[in-house]
C-alpha cells in the first residue's frame, strides 16, 4: 500500500458536475450517521488501540476522532454564516496544531463523540431544511481563495466523514504498525 493510498483510503474528494436529489439526500444521511458509526467502531477498543496510527507520521485514532469534532464544529458554523451573511469570509484553523493540543490527544474520546452527536443532530436538521436557493449560498475560504457553495460543502463533509472512518478502520486493520 502506498503512502497516498494510506492518506486517501477512499480516494481524494471530487465534486461531481451534477448533483441529483438522491445523491444530496445520501450525503446528508452520511453526515447524520457519522456519530453512530464512530460509536460502533470504537465501543470496544482499548486505549492501546486508540493510539494506533492510520499511516506513518499520521494521526492516532483518538486524534482523528477529536479532529472530526473540531472540524465539524467549524463546518456547522460556516454553514450558519453562509446562510445569514452575504458570502462571509470564514476563519481557517490549523487542524494539525489543534490535533496536538491536550484535548486532541486525550484518551477520552467520549467527549468528542458527544460533541459530534449534538452537532450532527443540529446540522442534519439544518441540512434537511435547505432550499435550492440556500444550497447555492456561498462562503469564501481565504486559504484557497475560493468561494464554496453549501452543496459543495455538504459533498465535502460527507466525504470527510467517510474518509476518516476509513482511516480508523485502516489503523485497526494494520494494528497501527507503521
Amino acid at each position: 500500500m502506498t503512502l497516498e493510498n494510506l492518506k486517501f483510503p477512499i480516494g481524494p474528494f471530487e465534486m461531481p458536475q451534477e448533483v441529483s436529489a438522491p445523491q444530496l439526500k445520501n450525503w446528508i444521511i452520511e453526515i447524520e450517521q457519522l456519530p453512530e458509526k464512530l460509536e460502533a467502531i470504537t465501543s470496544s477498543i482499548s486505549v492501546e488501540e486508540l493510539n494506533y496510527l492510520y499511516r506513518p507520521n499520521g494521526w492516532s485514532i483518538k486524534q482523528v476522532i477529536h479532529h472530526l469534532a473540531d472540524s465539524h464544529i467549524n463546518s456547522f458554523i460556516r454553514f450558519k454564516l453562509a446562510l445569514t451573511e452575504e458570502i462571509p469570509t470564514i476563519k481557517p484553523y490549523q487542524e494539525h496544531l489543534w490535533a496536538e493540543l491536550i484535548d486532541g490527544k486525550s484518551d477520552d474520546i467520549e467527549s468528542s463523540i458527544l460533541v459530534l452527536k449534538g452537532i450532527h443532530t443540529k446540522w442534519t436538521l439544518l441540512l434537511n431544511s435547505l432550499t435550492t436557493e440556500q444550497l447555492g449560498r456561498k462562503y469564501y475560504h481565504p486559504e484557497n481563495k475560493k468561494e464554496h457553495t453549501l452543496i459543495e460543502a455538504i459533498a465535502l463533509y460527507a466525504w470527510h466523514c467517510n474518509h476518516h472512518l476509513a482511516h480508523i478502520k485502516q489503523a485497526l486493520e494494520y494494528k497501527g504498525e507503521f
